[in-house]
């Protein structure tokens, strides 16, 4: 089930939106809001899959509010001005609805949401590879080639070689993305590859050359690497 959210400023908006939904099996419309700041709030303490928003705001433009998100759920846009339509799959927008559109209309979109979160999805199932997004395109990273992921306030670094990547989400995102037996936090700005590790103590960790502290928070860091030493 896709959990979604719709934000708009006109309530009827949202109702189209709310009957649409209900008749589409694969989406659970979660919550609607006119206001963006009690959206913003929905957004930091729960899943959203994908979200219904509307760009021509009060407040606030959708594609700036959008971008300003940390964790990015994957977007279809909604709005009355064919204008934004550039500007909107410039952020990586599924799709752009143009109002009033049909039901139709929206049941494309739906689907086109769910076979984007489908691929997304598809690299759980490979414990080899993941997928970021990298500036417009989606690229695969193998695990093996990972040297350190550092946290630089919004992006992550990814080091490769030669070049490492910079891409748009938190280091708690892409430790969900990492197999738990060989990556391992050990700072709130750093995950590891346990294969790269060369040494390391109570306090510091040395991997792909590089000296990385050890976080005071993550003290149980050192029994694990011991117990990983092991294997």
């Amino acid at each position: 089930m896709i959990k979604c959210i719709a934000i708009d400023d006109e309530p009827l908006a949202l109702e189209v939106i709310r009957e649409y939904c209900g008749k589409i099996s694969f989406l659970s419309l979660e919550a609607s809001f006119t206001d963006t700041d009690l959206a913003l709030e929905w957004i930091k303490e729960n899943q959203v899959d994908l979200l219904f928003l509307d760009i021509q705001m009060p407040d606030i433009n959708g594609i700036q509010f959008y971008k300003n998100l940390v964790e990015k759920p994957i977007v279809v846009f909604t709005t009355a001005f064919r204008d934004f339509a550039v500007e909107g799959f410039n952020v990586d927008a599924v799709d752009y609805l143009l109002k009033p559109y049909e039901y139709d209309r929206f049941l494309k979109a739906a689907y086109k949401a769910k076979e984007y979160l489908e691929f997304l999805g598809t690299q759980d199932l490979n414990l080899n590879s993941i997928f970021v997004k990298v500036n417009y395109e989606i690229q695969k990273i193998n695990l093996k080639d990972i040297e350190l992921i550092e946290a630089l306030d919004d992006y992550i670094k990814i080091y490769l070689k030669p070049t490492p990547l910079l891409t748009l989400m938190t280091l708690k995102s892409i430790q969900e993305k990492l197999p738990a037996r060989d990556f391992i936090r050990v700072h709130r700005s750093f995950i590891v590859p346990v294969h790269r590790i060369e040494k390391f103590s109570k306090t510091k960790i040395w991997v792909a050359g590089k000296e990385i502290p050890i976080g005071s928070s993550y003290g149980a860091v050192y029994d694990q690497l011991s117990s990983f030493s092991q294997r």
